[in-house]
């Protein structure tokens, strides 16, 4: 009887565990970047469409993650407060408005990296653990 009440428990603690284990995202941009760091108010003013350019003025090359990716979810609830669904919704007025055009949507990490290292304006997001010195972290999404 025991036994059948701690499965549940280590069910949830390892889900916790994976959760916490992919909770950790970074904004990214081009090592050449003159962008040091950003805040979430700024990352969030570009992937909602409400800014088009980075701090120092440029137009920014903004790119997202697949809806698949956990990183997406993520990203999204932490540095806008929004669902991934609800920041599509927003998309799709600002695109039946003629207002903007969302982020480029690539496969995969890998992508957003190659993207982001080869476009001297370009920002997007990936998991910490990929990030190397081919982009430059400008915040951290825990």
């Amino acid at each position: 009887m025991q036994f059948n009440m701690i499965k549940p428990v280590i069910g949830a603690a390892l889900f916790a565990a994976a959760v916490a284990a992919q909770a950790q995202v970074a904004v990214v941009v081009n090592p050449k970047s003159p962008v040091a760091s950003m805040t979430a108010d700024q990352v969030a003013s570009i992937f909602l469409g409400k800014s088009n350019q980075l701090p120092n003025g440029s137009a920014a090359q903004a790119v997202d993650l697949p809806d698949s990716a956990a990183a997406r979810e993520h990203f999204y609830s932490k540095a806008t407060g929004k669902s991934s669904a609800q920041v599509k919704a927003a998309w799709s007025r600002l695109v039946f408005s003629g207002k903007g055009t969302p982020p480029k949507e690539l496969g995969s990490a890998a992508d957003v990296k190659k993207f982001v290292a080869a476009n001297p304006d370009a920002i997007g997001y990936i998991e910490k653990s990929a990030v190397d010195g081919s982009v430059k972290v400008v915040l951290s999404v825990d």
